[in-house]
């Protein structure tokens, strides 16, 4: 557990986990509830069931994005939630955005959207499951709390 929430006090970490968890949840936000044009929970399981995502595997999706992404932000169990955004963005270049190509669809010329965010996503989404959340997490406060380290 201790490795799990161990971190040092980096504040390019803090930064990195902001920015992740504040452009995915509104994501995630379309996914649970519907907000910002998005399909809610039926809608968006149904969508990924037309695309052979399985229910459970959508439900964990809408989780990542969501409940992933503010953890992301307050640097809660950081590791656990950059791996999922990291997992559902590998996961959205594969089976939606590739034959879209790199480009997203900035002037509505193309069928779909391209990866480039994905990646990005991915890029913030790397250092955060391999050294944790960073200055103000609420992993490292736990990881010192558990083993009173100043």
């Amino acid at each position: 557990m201790t490795r799990f929430l161990q971190t040092d006090r980096s504040w390019i970490l803090l930064l990195q986990r902001i920015a992740l968890g504040g452009v995915v949840l509104p994501h995630g936000l379309q996914k649970a509830f519907g907000w910002f044009g998005g399909g809610g929970i039926d809608g968006t399981l149904a969508f990924f069931d037309t695309l052979g995502v399985p229910g459970p595997l959508g439900a964990l999706v809408i989780l990542a994005e969501s409940a992933g992404a503010l953890a992301l932000i307050a640097g809660l169990f950081t590791r656990l939630a950059a791996a999922g955004v990291l997992a559902t963005m590998l996961g959205a270049i594969l089976l939606v955005h590739l034959p879209h190509g790199f480009f997203m669809n900035w002037f509505g010329a193309k069928a779909g959207e391209g990866y480039e965010l994905h990646l990005l996503a991915i890029a913030l989404a790397i250092p955060l499951v391999l050294r944790g959340g960073g200055l103000g997490s609420a992993d490292g406060w736990l990881a010192r709390t558990i083993h009173r380290i100043p």
